[in-house]
């Protein structure tokens, strides 16, 4: 008897494609789509909305092979911490090969084949653009649930400066409402044992980069100039991928979310007479990275201080949507809560430390912070908004005279394809800066890949609301200045005894950068901004 015969089935492209990023193979979708690229991209233009007319990749002006309905996606690798994708949603628009592409000069800048890595720096931006909401972050909610509900752990959370002009986005609010006291009584009513403001440690991080700074224009301290910041793990991560020999530009000062949780475990949990191991850390965060960088082997500096390696300093991060969804699972409306504030001993900060919120925040803060180093006295008051640095330009640079130093030269880059040129003049000894700013976000933590999906894709709209709103705050604060926070004065005194003293050092900069370069083979793209 004959076999029956089985239909045969037409496989589409899209289903093709599906399998092959399925099964791994990098590869595919790249010969598919024809992003290593025949011509250099359009670099984008931040200074105008993100939003293009509809779906169409055109908007880019770059040559393509295939129908705008099928131009693949981006490979995620198996073990990722950061990224979580459906592919039952996944249309194959390409939304996340141009961002990636042409805004973080990530996919399409490596060649093919990879040698034994997935490319990816973690910051979530691919999210921001996915139409279907078939890419979003790794959802931590249940591990943060199952220590909240554990009588035997003291829960601590902090929330990041980007966090209270975003989350009221997720409740109806207008894009940069300002809902601090709302995020702080949500978060006791969810349970955490003491909520602390991650802007804390934000004027921490000024004290210690503004010190290095300090030490090595003043020739007491032997590292290369400029001094690039540290608190974008997705930069650093890059970084680590593509300009490994810049590696010892970046500030050995740890993110203010490491701070804030290595002092958590150790001077809190002293002064407080809690175990440590008992302590769990949580962060909210605008930043999808920032999984990913609680995860580096070197983020325990609290263990290495007990001795006790398996303390980390921070056990989990929450995005925004993450806490809005908790937020709403457990019945809660962040409009009709009372607002209530943070609570003692890290709950203080600057204006210094809240518009680290921003593209152009840290540079600024650090400049308040340094200008009191170089001339012992107070930044005048009219220079405290330093416009130079502000707005939504992918490549912003400044001068600024400062007592005891002469001119400090600054730059301040976000979104990284434009940033590229200023690393290839810091990387030919042409760069004529003391200090750089970097964020991987187009406008900084504001427009982080952990951020409401508010407009899709992202826009400077909606951008200049949330920092705008950081400005106005920090210009209506009567403590500006991070050096001048007192329970910054506080720690050093009771704790820490100075800017990079041996226990400053050792809590506070732990970072341990690898150069991840023999993983690929960068491709170098040039262009002129």
């Amino acid at each position: 008897m004959d076999k029956q015969k089985e239909p045969k089935k037409d496989v589409s492209r899209r289903n093709f494609l599906k399998m092959m990023g399925g099964l791994g193979l990098v590869g595919a979708t790249t010969a598919l789509t024809g992003c290593e690229h025949s011509k250099e991209p359009i670099i984008g233009d931040f200074n105008q909305p993100l939003v293009g007319d509809g779906w169409v990749p055109e908007q880019y002006q770059t040559a393509k092979n295939w129908p705008a309905q099928v131009r693949g996606r981006i490979p995620i690798h198996p073990k990722t911490v950061v990224l979580d994708r459906n592919d039952q949603k996944c249309i194959l628009c390409g939304q996340c090969i141009e961002v990636c592409r042409d805004i973080l000069s990530v996919f399409g800048y490596y060649k093919l084949p990879v040698i034994d890595d997935v490319v990816c720096i973690g910051c979530g931006q691919c999210i921001m653009w996915c139409p279907t909401k078939s890419l979003m972050e790794k959802n931590d909610i249940a591990g943060v649930q199952e220590a909240l509900a554990d009588p035997n752990k003291f829960v601590i959370v902090q929330t990041a400066p980007a966090t209270r002009v975003a989350l009221g986005e997720e409740f109806g609010m207008p894009a940069g409402s300002w809902v601090q006291g709302q995020q702080v009584a949500a978060l006791k009513e969810l349970g955490f044992d003491r909520v602390f403001d991650t802007n804390f440690s934000a004027d921490l991080t000024i004290m210690e980069e503004s010190k290095e700074l300090y030490k090595i224009l003043t020739g007491k301290y032997d590292k290369p100039l400029p001094l690039i910041t540290s608190c974008c793990p997705a930069w650093v991560k890059f970084c680590e991928y593509f300009y490994p020999d810049l590696l010892d530009n970046i500030s050995s000062a740890g993110s203010p979310m490491q701070m804030l949780g290595a002092i958590a475990k150790t001077h809190y949990a002293k002064k407080n007479n809690l175990d440590p191991e008992q302590i769990y850390t949580v962060a909210i965060m605008p930043c999808t990275a920032k999984k990913a960088e609680i995860k580096r082997p070197e983020m325990n500096a609290s263990g290495r201080y007990w001795g006790k390696e398996n303390i980390r300093d921070n056990d989990a991060v929450l995005t925004v949507r993450e806490l809005a969804n908790l937020i709403k699972t457990n019945g809660l409306d962040l409009n009709t809560l009372p607002e209530k504030d943070y609570d003692p001993v890290m709950g203080k900060s600057s204006g210094g430390g809240l518009i680290f919120g921003t593209t152009g925040g840290v540079l600024e803060a650090c400049l308040r912070t340094g200008y009191y180093l170089f001339s012992n006295q107070d930044m005048p008051e009219h220079l405290l908004e330093f416009t130079p640095v502000r707005g939504l330009k992918s490549v912003k640079s400044a001068s600024l005279d400062i007592p005891g130093l002469g001119t400090a030269h600054v730059a301040v880059l976000h979104g990284l394809s434009d940033a590229r040129v200023v690393f290839d003049a810091v990387r030919r000894g042409e760069s004529p800066y003391h200090a750089i700013e970097v964020m991987a976000c187009p406008g900084g933590c504001i427009g982080g890949g952990g951020q409401p999906r508010t407009t899709l894709p992202p826009s400077n709209d909606m951008r200049k609301l949330r920092m705008n709103t950081l400005y106005k705050k920090d210009a209506a604060m009567n403590l500006r200045r991070p050096h001048r926070n007192p329970e910054i004065i506080d720690l050093y005194r009771n704790f820490l005894e100075k800017p990079l003293s041996p226990l400053a050092y050792q809590l506070l900069h732990p970072v341990d950068f690898k150069s991840r370069a023999d993983h690929i083979q960068a491709l170098d793209h040039r262009r002129k901004v």
